[in-house]
């Protein structure tokens, strides 16, 4: 049943306002006390020329009340409609009955998502900068999967540019120094760091490693040779990193596989006169488009740019996926960027079903209590460090426990310490700037990954002591109290929650809301006797438990989050 759909049927025979609107409009209370559902009626005020209070009297006053509502209140211009409890009940578990996999839709049936993610750079260290991308991208790729779509996950290697020639021009000059068959990527690192500190005092180095960029784009099989083999080296170590977390893409492909694409983009843009010369380089002037900063593709060298190569995936991307979504997980910093890059794949002609699918998912800054990293600078933390150290601290706190027999310890530590990091960066919207402080990720306690895992598995252990035997055929009207009925209030909200997380590209709204699972279920826990001897009652609630189960599961699940067997 779709409350919100039968209450936007009823404003609108009163208003005369087309329902779909209305129902756009329609929110759930954060408090129950405030109703089931709850309509603004100040989204009216500009239409019907009348104050919020005014609006919401008549329309409650013209409102025909139903066995649906126990009652329908105006509070400071809200309308809150109470569902009669049995109604929620009710349909709470037809709906959880009818559908395996409770919580998908066919929204992305028939449907091609690419989601670009991850995408670090070769020959530096996969860290901490990296790994908000991974998880939100990661979490994405799983989300568009249950809803229907046929997702290619895509991980778009930074093996290009001025700054790999940067490298290359290091390894000339200090190669014979490191030994790259032990701790590769580090001794890259070190030699990344240099070069950058050698441009900084002189700059004829900058300008050697750009015509380093130039023949390596040229084909120079000495430079071709190195980026291969420093591509070796980095997808060994960060295949440890997605392995650990979970992370399998369908396409790992590197910016240097579109240069022989690149004449070809360059072929069709020029077509579009609109790619002009500005101070030897090329450019785009935006202006015409609303975007005052013009976009460099060619440098003054002749040496593509990565703008260049963006252009040319997304010809590659159009001409071989046939996608209905492209959407790129990026740092907030790139939005302008990509803004121009959209902007130019809409001048050159671009179906514009394509053209709507391209989709900037920006993502704010990731940082440690201590401050912001560069690797130029060489302060950055390794994620795979980083990871280990959580797995090592709940390894820790479990070890202090006094009960540890058929406790698998490195199972638990494993899923909740990698589970703890994860969660932590997916708690709060991905566009806004976080720290990512350890001891509080890790906590059993707050608003937590542990915390609900071990709701999960409090749920696993109910179900354990009746050995996995449910019953769905039973009488639920007589869970009638009040925490049984928040809890089947919250677990009712789950297909939306994830309608909207996919809308919005949002992982948080998941994380959020299992939460509120988890805190609604740790209420319901206390407060009810699940094994009991009313066998009625134990079936009824054995069911809700059973349920809660199953969100919670998902939702981690989604989110990259393993739940394990005991804590």
């Amino acid at each position: 049943m779709d409350f919100k759909e039968i209450i936007a049927n009823k404003i609108s025979d009163v208003i005369n306002i087309d329902a779909n609107e209305l129902k756009n409009y329609i929110e759930v209370p954060k408090d129950n006390a405030n109703g089931d559902y709850s309509f603004p009626c100040f989204r009216l005020a500009k239409d019907l020329r009348k104050s919020p209070m005014d609006i919401a009297t008549m329309i409650k006053d013209g409102l025909v009340i139903d066995g649906v509502f126990e009652k329908v209140d105006v509070i400071s211009g809200f309308l809150n409609f109470y569902i009669d409890k049995s109604i929620i009940v009710k349909s709470f578990f037809d709906k959880f009955n009818a559908n395996e996999n409770y919580g998908s839709t066919d929204i992305g049936k028939g449907k091609i998502a690419i989601v670009e993610y991850s995408s670090p750079n070769i020959a530096k260290p996969f860290h901490i900068g990296h790994l908000k991308n991974t998880v939100i991208g990661h979490a994405l790729d799983n989300l568009y999967i249950f809803q229907g779509y046929n997702v290619i996950s895509w991980n778009h290697l930074g093996d290009y540019g001025t700054q790999f020639a940067k490298l290359i021009e290091a390894y000339k000059r200090w190669g014979n120094e490191y030994d790259l068959n032990e701790n590769p990527i580090k001794k890259l690192a070190d030699m990344y760091v240099r070069i950058n500190q050698l441009c900084a005092e002189d700059e004829s180095v900058l300008e050697e490693s750009r015509e380093t960029f130039k023949q390596l784009e040229d084909g120079n099989p000495e430079y071709v040779k190195l980026r291969d083999e420093f591509t070796k080296y980095s997808m060994i170590d960060f295949n440890k990193i997605y392995d650990l977390l979970g992370v399998k893409f369908d396409k790992i492909i590197g910016e240097s596989f579109y240069i022989d694409k690149i004449p070809a983009m360059y072929e069709v843009l020029e077509k579009t006169g609109r790619m002009v010369e500005s101070e030897n380089a090329q450019i785009v002037d935006l202006t015409p488009e609303g975007i005052d900063t013009p976009c460099i593709v060619k440098k003054s060298n002749g040496a593509s740019i990565y703008a260049a190569r963006d252009l040319a995936s997304i010809l590659y991307r159009t001409s071989n996926f046939d996608f209905d979504k492209c959407l790129y997980v990026i740092g907030n910093e790139q939005a302008l960027y990509f803004k121009q890059i959209f902007a130019i794949a809409k001048i050159m002609g671009i179906d514009k079903k394509y053209i709507d699918g391209l989709e900037f998912v920006g993502y704010g800054m990731l940082r440690l209590p201590e401050g912001k990293m560069s690797t130029r600078k060489g302060n950055f933390v390794e994620v795979e460090g980083l990871l280990e150290d959580a797995i090592n601290r709940v390894r820790d706190i479990i070890l202090e426990k006094d009960n540890l027999e058929g406790i698998d310890i490195e199972d638990i530590s494993k899923k909740v310490g990698l589970g703890a990091v994860v969660f932590s960066n997916l708690l709060d919207s991905r566009v806004k700037d976080a720290v990512f402080d350890i001891n509080t990720a890790i906590s059993f306690q707050g608003d937590t990954g542990p915390y609900v895992q071990y709701m999960a598995v409090r749920t696993n252990s109910v179900l354990a002591k009746v050995d996995n035997k449910v019953n769905m055929d039973i009488d639920f009207n007589i869970l009638t109290d009040e925490s049984s009925i928040n809890l089947i209030r919250v677990l009712a909200n789950f297909e939306e929650v994830l309608r909207s997380a996919l809308e919005k590209n949002e992982p948080s709204f998941i994380s959020r809301y299992l939460l509120d699972v988890a805190k609604a279920f740790s209420v319901f826990y206390n407060n009810n006797k699940i094994i009991c001897d009313d066998e009625k009652m134990q079936d009824a609630r054995v069911c809700l438990t059973y349920a809660t189960n199953k969100v919670l599961n998902r939702g981690l699940n989604l989110l990259g989050i393993q739940v394990p067997d005991k804590m």
